[in-house]
């Protein structure tokens, strides 16, 4: 897959853009200001392999949560912030790594230049965030609505704005809750701009149906090579969209420092608890850095001829269960112990 071309920047130590590896980001969902509640959760994101945690900062009380999430965790911090220029600036001073905001919202040209100034001495990046509701009434007018085009155009408009500064340390992200419209508007943004871009479909639902939009819009843009980072946006714990982010990477075949499980559907053939010996060597090896396929199947007639491309598997019997390698069988095994003898062969791999 032959990735987009386009600008790097660095938040707080990590590249993004110019070809360096997809982060996986989410957003704390705890009160602003409860700040206890928010390290917890920060501490919660970092440990599950987040790697840019956004907090909102809705006003100047909230911008002491940077400094204690900068104190607790070492994932980069990215202070999420709208209209009050003031709350950038000050965030900026408190040492955050990224500020998202939107150039257009925030006043006069003053005011935009003293965040741009502020970004670039201090080597912040800034995250320019336009989704469906965001879009100015005059582009709505110009567009018939929140179409690809006018998502595009107020992006780009905001860029501007920073480029009048000489302020290139810019991503972008095009958001909307229609998969369609936000696939489209990456398109156009990718050919438009030469900008790092975030990608995400905003306000997607609960965890089931958001992991659904997400995979079809996040996974269809990173498997034509656009994209630098990625959101799954979940009505859940923000924990979920880390897991799903990671797991989306790993289904396009991005993510490549882990295992992959493939498994059968089961039929009336099967004859071992294939859901639970699936879900149990899942769970067992999410930790697993080593890249390889591991088949978890259901007949041990089919089994290992059907996965025959994994690196290791097991193919139920009459509760029992035959232990292969590339289509090889090894040997045959207990239902009871089938799970630790897999892991063990994984092991010595």
């Amino acid at each position: 897959m032959q990735r987009r071309r386009c600008r790097g920047v660095n938040i707080g130590g990590i590249p993004m853009g110019n070809g360096a590896p997809v982060t996986v980001q989410s957003m704390l969902s705890t009160p602003a200001h409860d700040i206890e509640a928010s390290v917890r959760q920060a501490k919660a994101l970092e440990e599950a392999g987040c790697q840019i945690i956004r907090a909102a900062v809705p006003d100047m009380q909230a911008v002491k949560l940077i400094s204690a999430l900068k104190e607790n965790v070492s994932v980069p911090i990215v202070a999420d912030i709208h209209f009050d220029y003031r709350l950038a600036l000050e965030s900026a001073a408190a040492g955050v790594d990224k500020i998202r905001i939107n150039p257009g919202n925030i006043g006069s040209d003053e005011r935009v230049k003293a965040v741009a100034v502020t970004c670039a001495n201090k080597g912040i990046p800034i995250r320019i965030g336009v989704n469906s509701g965001s879009v100015e009434k005059e582009m709505l007018a110009f567009y018939g609505g929140p179409t690809a085009d006018a998502l595009v155009a107020s992006a780009l408009k905001h860029a501007s704005l920073l480029e009048k500064f000489d302020f290139y340390d810019t991503v972008i992200s095009i958001k909307s809750s229609d998969v369609e419209t936000m696939i489209e508007a990456y398109e156009l943004a990718a050919e438009k701009c030469d900008y790092p871009l975030h990608l995400g479909v905003t306000e997607a639902g609960t965890q089931r149906m958001a992991l659904i939009k997400s995979s079809i819009g996040i996974g269809s843009l990173l498997l034509k090579g656009i994209g630098d980072t990625i959101r799954v946006s979940m009505t859940a714990d923000p924990v979920e969209e880390v897991r799903a982010g990671f797991d989306i990477l790993k289904a396009a075949g991005i993510k490549k420092d882990c295992v992959q499980i493939v498994s059968c559907p089961t039929c009336g053939r099967t004859r071992i608890n294939l859901i639970a010996l699936a879900n149990e060597i899942e769970s067992r090896l999410a930790s697993c850095k080593k890249p390889i396929k591991v088949a978890v199947m259901g007949c041990a007639v089919n089994g290992p001829g059907e996965a025959r491309e994994a690196d290791i598997g097991i193919a139920g019997g009459d509760s029992c269960a035959l232990l292969f390698k590339k289509g090889e069988i090894l040997r045959k095994v207990s239902e009871e112990c089938a799970v630790e003898e897999l892991l063990r062969e994984i092991e010595n791999m």
